[in-house]
């Protein structure tokens, strides 16, 4: 085998992958999908696609090989969620794509124990949310944004059996939003002795 070049399989150009935004490069993604969908098609005004909630929330990062094809984000309130700014490039729309980001973001919110998710649905995509068993909240809201007619629509889920309470392992609750299965930097922490280190600096400081 000496000398001998093995070669390497190569990756599978349509298969879907979905992960969470984690640093900064991540949300450079997001502003690049969202930015050649929202603003570049549906004319939509910067600052009313990026409102000041991006820092504040949860972003999918969808791709198909690894291509970065479609995103969404998810904000959090007091007893539901809000999965909002789906988007998807439009060579990957015919793709399963826009159903698995979000599927991935059904089972994050399942996770985190919330019971309710909310969505304000273009009035033609109201099918597409209606999918994943959302209705019309039934409100009779009006709601009009950046040119487009909404639906508010409510879809409402159970907790999943792994979701995560006051009474979960708390190394689990201190682990990377959405890595919770996997032992994380401070679950390796843990193994090293006590030595409150502030109690030596206090001492110095008398």
């Amino acid at each position: 085998m000496h000398g001998t070049r093995i070669p390497l399989a190569k990756p599978d150009s349509r298969a879907i992958t979905i992960r969470l935004a984690r640093n900064p490069s991540d949300l450079m993604l997001v502003t690049a999908i969202r930015s050649a969908v929202y603003l570049a098609e549906q004319d939509c005004p910067f600052d009313e696609e990026f409102d000041g909630n991006d820092m504040v929330a949860a972003h999918f990062i969808g791709y198909i090989g690894n291509e970065p094809a479609g995103c969404l984000r998810v904000r959090f309130f007091g007893d539901f969620a809000k999965v909002e700014r789906l988007a998807v490039r439009h060579q990957y729309r015919r793709s399963r794509l826009s159903f698995k980001l979000v599927q991935a973001s059904i089972d994050f919110v399942k996770r985190k124990g919330f019971r309710k998710i909310y969505g304000q649905a273009q009035d033609r995509l109201v099918d597409f949310w209606a999918h994943f068993g959302a209705k019309p909240l039934g409100h009779n809201r009006k709601i009009t944004f950046s040119d487009f007619s909404y639906t508010e629509m409510l879809l409402e889920i159970e907790p999943g059996p792994d979701a995560i309470t006051l009474d979960s392992d708390p190394y689990v609750i201190i682990r990377p939003e959405g890595d919770w299965d996997r032992p994380g930097v401070l679950d390796a922490s843990s193994g090293r002795a006590v030595t409150s280190p502030l109690r030596d600096l206090a001492l110095a400081d008398r």
